[in-house]
């Protein structure tokens, strides 16, 4: 097997599958003491990382610019490591159901060019046993390796919260698994090198995916819950967020908000678990439960906003209706499983004329994805609604004042899903607001 020394003497490399949200950073510090190849199949994504810059804001141009990776689409690059780090998104199809064909892709391209004594060790959040049961038969295959003899796996889930430049892959405890012992100890002094947070060896490589699993499974329960006390205290006529911050006033109440889930986390690794528990007879309930809240809350804002342009005698169909932010959070130009683009079509399902704007989001990854063509913020005039999806930092000026200018002569009804806009400023100036 590989040895840790030849990895830092440089005579085997360090490869890093999958240059995303999630890879980019990772090969970018592991490169700071390997020699490290950075691997994507898009030759796009391999161009601008070599011009020095990286779209998803995660790597900053300085930084990127005097990174040592050697970035390629060049599958024959793989050959020359020792450790290979797959870091590939792992979403849903239509049914809800795992779609692992980014995982078994890059599998077989790993396989294809894996050298013997290597070790391949898996990011991506998968449900447990895939590893070992999905994964290694199909590197066995593609390589003519044996597994353990020729080389071993490990399973390190990825912790990468988009856009935190608090919560870092270096302050963040990392979880390190291995098929034998000598696997496990040689990845954690790998991660060990640019993790300063510390390293959780776990006691196997399903431990290591279940608990990846169970981390946004358990925020996204916690937020349906949220979300499903905010549609009780509406039909009360309270604001969820003055009960959540008196709530808020015990030390172990625990800070969740209500709000839209998606994004390719906490929308979707539920699912995963759900899944495999469905597999082997096992009914998750519970689970199941807090995604149909959270698949639920776009159309129950919609529903919202056009109940209250009803009560403003405003005519629903060719309503114009504004919407602040389209990615999935705040501050990263991520759309992935956006779930404001639940509020658009149900929006356009009433016959309402939908403008979109987010600064953050990439124009033609839009269209292409969604359908959707982004609008400027001078676009958002003469407006019968405004909805704030997404609380970027840009939208911070928008004030009473700036939101009048949108409706014009027009009862302005405002829609504020996170809780992001002053409701004192708003409601002084007479301005009908609605916070979930």
């Amino acid at each position: 097997m590989i040895s840790f020394d030849e990895l830092l003497q440089k005579k085997r490399s360090v490869a890093v599958v999958g240059l995303g949200y999630v890879g980019l950073p990772l090969a970018v510090a592991l490169a700071k003491h390997f020699d490290v190849t950075g691997f994507d199949i898009k030759e796009s994504r391999i161009a601008e990382l070599i011009r020095g810059h990286d779209s998803t804001n995660e790597v900053d141009d300085e930084a990127l610019s005097s990174s040592t990776v050697t970035f390629t689409s060049e599958p024959e690059a793989l050959r020359k490591a020792g450790v290979l780090i797959v870091a590939v998104p792992t979403p849903i199809d239509s049914h809800r159901n795992p779609d692992l064909r980014p995982v078994i892709g890059a599998t077989k391209t790993v396989g294809t060019h894996l050298s013997a004594g290597s070790i391949v060790c898996y990011e991506s959040t998968v449900y447990p046993g895939v590893t070992e049961e999905e994964c290694v038969p199909l590197l066995e295959q593609t390589s003519g390796l044996r597994f353990a003899s020729g080389f071993t796996v490990g399973y390190s889930p990825e912790r990468i919260n988009p856009g935190d430049k608090v919560h870092r892959l270096e302050t963040i405890k990392k979880i390190v698994s291995g098929s034998d012992s000598e696997t496990l100890d040689l990845l954690a002094r790998v991660y060990g090198t640019v993790v300063s947070a510390g390293i959780h060896r776990a006691s196997s490589i399903k431990v290591a995916e279940a608990a990846k699993v169970i981390e946004n499974t358990q925020r996204d329960i916690n937020i349906a819950l949220m979300n499903e006390l905010a549609t009780i205290f509406n039909r009360m006529g309270i604001d969820t967020l003055e009960v959540l911050e008196a709530a808020g006033s015990k030390w172990n109440f625990l800070p969740f908000r209500p709000g839209l889930v998606g994004g390719h986390c906490i929308g979707v690794d539920p699912y995963y678990l759900t899944y495999k528990a469905e597999e082997i007879g096992c009914h998750p309930e519970v689970i199941l439960a807090g995604r149909r809240i959270n698949d639920n809350m776009g159309k129950y804002v919609a529903e919202m906003c056009v109940k209250k342009l009803i009560h403003a005698n405003a005519t629903i169909n060719g309503a114009r209706i504004g919407i602040l932010g389209f990615t999935f959070k705040e501050n990263v130009p991520d759309i992935r499983n956006t779930r404001v683009i639940d509020i658009v079509n149900e929006l356009v399902d009433y016959g309402t004329h939908v403008l979109v704007h987010d600064p953050w989001a990439d124009r033609e990854e839009t269209k292409r994805e969604y359908g959707i063509s982004l609008s400027g913020i001078d676009a958002l005039r003469d407006l019968d609604a405004l909805i704030l999806a997404v609380a970027h930092k840009n939208f911070s000026c928008i004030d009473s004042s700036a939101i009048a200018a949108m409706f014009g002569a027009k009862k302005p009804v405002v829609i504020d899903i996170k809780g992001f806009l002053s409701k004192e400023d708003l409601r002084a100036s007479g301005i009908d607001l609605w916070r979930l």
